[in-house]
């Protein structure tokens, strides 16, 4: 009793005649290790009376001495997948072919197969058009190499909605652009947020988005300090242009690569106004 007496009263001295800032720390030690003790005591408790009700012996960190295989089966008792090649592409549409599908089911009045016919068709003139439009982009910008292994042109509806296009350049070691064009409500909502109200800035200095201009085309560029430069472009109503630039130096470095691509000509080929 009288060792803890002392120790109390040492302690007291010490925060009383340290600075405020050092006793507030010195403070937050003594509550966090005593956190700890206790802690440690409710444990032991809790785990006492698992072991008197069940028989079970539990371990220091709650769980079960026993050891059981669960590489075979997650804690819901459904076995994880370990196999399966997964899905292979799929064969873009035929257009012709589907354009006499849906004239042969229309005239024998099926209707609900020829609407799919029609849908199909258009699916694939988009996935054609994509694929002209990644064609026409330039092998190298800035530096960066094309990279044709991650080339996608992904459509999840048909008539020119939810389409994306998308090409991804990267220069060694970590320094990568990628550019998407298409229909993406995301992006699109975004631009016309930023271009409806005033800019934002980070700090008195600096701002983090702002209204900017790529060759002729009102455009936004962003910068997050994890996520690296975005430019969007927008094309006609609903489609546009982005450009994701991770490691670029600086908000000219991004303009200028954008500059690298022919705008006109992507706009034409999509058939926007």
């Amino acid at each position: 009793m009288k060792t803890i007496v002392c120790t109390a009263l040492i302690l007291a001295f010490a925060l009383l005649s340290a600075p405020a800032s050092h006793a507030q720390g010195f403070l937050k030690k003594i509550k966090d290790k005593a956190n700890q003790v206790a802690d440690k005591a409710v444990d032991k408790a809790v785990n006492k009376t698992i072991e008197d009700k069940t028989g079970v012996p539990m371990d220091s960190n709650g769980s079960s001495g026993s050891s059981g295989s669960s590489s075979s089966s997650s804690s819901s008792g459904r076995p994880t997948n370990k196999t399966g090649e997964g899905l292979k592409n799929a064969t873009p549409p035929d257009v012709n072919a589907q354009i006499l599908e849906a004239e042969k089911t229309h005239d024998a009045g099926n209707y609900s197969d020829s609407r799919y016919a029609i849908q199909q068709a258009l699916l694939g003139v988009e996935i054609q058009i994509g694929r002209e439009v990644l064609a026409s982009l330039p092998a190298t910008v800035s530096g960066l190499n094309k990279d044709t292994v991650q080339d996608k042109v992904a459509a999840t509806q048909w008539g020119w909605s939810n389409i994306t296009i998308q090409r991804v350049y990267t220069k060694s070691p970590d320094q990568q652009m990628t550019i998407s064009i298409g229909n993406n409500s995301f992006y699109s909502g975004l631009v016309n947020v930023y271009f409806n109200n005033a800019y934002v800035q980070a700090n008195a200095e600096q701002q983090n988005v702002k209204q900017v201009k790529v060759k002729g085309y009102r455009a936004i560029i962003q910068f997050d300090s994890n996520k690296g430069y975005t430019l969007l472009v927008p094309l006609g109503q609903t489609s546009l242009i982005s450009w994701e630039c991770i490691n670029f130096a600086t908000e000219q470095d991004v303009m200028n690569a954008a500059n690298a691509f022919d705008i006109d000509g992507i706009k034409k080929m999509l058939g926007e106004q």
